[in-house]
């Protein structure tokens, strides 16, 4: 028996590889790309990066290679206030410009669809303006983290988190840029998902945080990669706890056959 246990464990960690996540990505907006980038050309893929212009308020943009849409319909604005830290170059600008999200139930409804004229399977894309408010909101219906969350959900399958704010500083784009020893409180980061399960013809974007409002686009990154080419280093939370319980079986039994 306990060497069932022994192998069953075994079993479940050497398989956590495979078992793995979809990787994400939530950081400021220069180490959340160059992760990205990396990532997708460490296994041979290429990232195409699109910067937005020449859009204006509406429900719908088509672009160079993908739609982009409002969810549900509804008329959405182009915000302009991140304009002058990309005049004044700043590195944590956003590389475009960016539509306007204000997040209502049901949350997927309020965000964004990206619908791309080839399957791809990894999306990213600029954040602005987020973790300004609503960080403490419960999401009771849905079980997802108290605070303000942000989502995508390839062709509207399984939802990815990818980020959850908590306070201003949970947003990794505040943070001291020049190296005064102040957060400089900008408001912009880079989220991003990663699933090599299949490509998708569809990416949808969309955060909870309700009663906030927060921009998305810039420069958009996507890329296709080999199916299993990309795990994520962290685990699922369950797959961790079922290897975690067997382990602990198996000591319980050697500690009570040694008693």
């Amino acid at each position: 028996m306990k060497q069932k246990m022994l192998i069953a464990a075994l079993g479940v960690l050497f398989s956590l590889g495979a078992n793995a996540a979809p990787v994400i990505y939530n950081n400021d907006i220069v180490s959340g790309q160059a992760s990205f980038d990396a990532t997708i050309a460490g296994v041979g893929g290429t990232v195409t990066t699109l910067s937005l212009s020449g859009l204006s308020s509406g429900s719908s943009w088509s672009l160079p290679g993908l739609t982009i849409s409002s969810t549900n319909g509804a008329f959405r604005s182009i915000d302009s206030d991140y304009n002058s830290y990309r005049a004044a170059g700043r590195s944590y600008a956003l590389g475009g410009q960016a539509i306007g999200i204000n997040p209502t139930s049901p949350a997927a409804g309020s965000g964004l669809t990206f619908t791309f004229a080839n399957p791809v399977n990894a999306f990213g894309l600029q954040i602005g303006d987020w973790a300004t408010c609503c960080t403490s909101v419960t999401h009771a219906d849905t079980g997802a983290p108290n605070g303000s969350n942000l989502f995508i959900s390839f062709d509207g399958g399984a939802t990815r988190l990818v980020a959850n704010a908590t306070s201003a500083l949970t947003n990794p784009g505040n943070k001291d840029y020049n190296g005064d020893g102040v957060i400089d409180y900008v408001y912009t980061n880079f989220v991003a998902a990663i699933d090599d399960t299949s490509t998708f013809n569809s990416v949808t974007f969309y955060g909870d945080g309700f009663g906030e409002y927060l921009v998305a686009g810039g420069t958009l990154r996507y890329a296709t990669v080999a199916q299993g080419s990309v795990t994520s280093a962290v685990p699922e939370p369950g797959t961790l706890a079922l290897a975690g319980l067997a382990l602990a079986g198996l000591a319980v039994s050697r500690r009570r056959k040694s008693a």
